[in-house]
């Protein structure tokens, strides 16, 4: 598994979104950041939640400079249905993240044990969530990369701390291996 180190570049990253276009990491130009959140999937019900969350905040991150984009490894059926059924709106949504890719991303990757109480089947691999601010210039500012789907950092809580480090231009940290 791989590690990130804050201020080095991430890993490439490039996904189908449910809106028909490619999502590529490399060719966007947020002001400030790109937020990625890497979520497990369509079978997920607290997936579903936190998603819900970043919906409500992603005009706000918008407004700040931050680009939000939701990625999965789940197909680009289950990803429609996900931004269907979720009513996820305009919000990006990738799906096909390839598990070599959320490793090299240092995300944890699980296998199936069936239905989950949402009573939708797990795929046999899939990601773990993960948490990530770029920098535009494609380095890592902040991280935060879980084994299990609860106990995430909360948007609302990420959105004061983007408008802190804007006003402070604090530096990213943890950056020594």
């Amino acid at each position: 598994m791989t590690k990130l180190l804050p201020r080095t570049k991430v890993p490439a990253l490039s996904v189908r979104t449910v809106s028909g276009q490619t999502w590529a990491l490399a060719e966007r130009k947020p002001e400030r950041f790109a937020l990625v959140v890497f979520y497990r999937g369509l079978h997920c019900p607290i997936c579903r939640g936190y998603l819900g969350e970043l919906v409500k905040l992603e005009p706000e991150f918008r407004t700040r400079g931050v680009e939000v984009v939701a990625i999965s490894s789940d197909t680009e059926e289950r990803a429609r249905r996900t931004a269907s059924e979720w009513q996820l709106g305009n919000l990006t949504v990738g799906y096909g993240l390839d598990l070599v890719a959320a490793r090299a991303w240092g995300l944890f990757i699980s296998t199936s044990r069936g239905k989950t109480s949402a009573g939708i089947e797990e795929p046999a691999q899939f990601s773990e969530p993960g948490v990530f601010l770029v920098r535009a210039d494609g380095t890592l500012y902040w991280s935060a990369v879980q084994t299990m789907p609860f106990a995430r950092p909360h948007f609302r809580e990420l959105l004061s701390a983007v408008d802190f480090v804007i006003a402070k231009d604090y530096p990213a940290r943890g950056e020594v291996p």
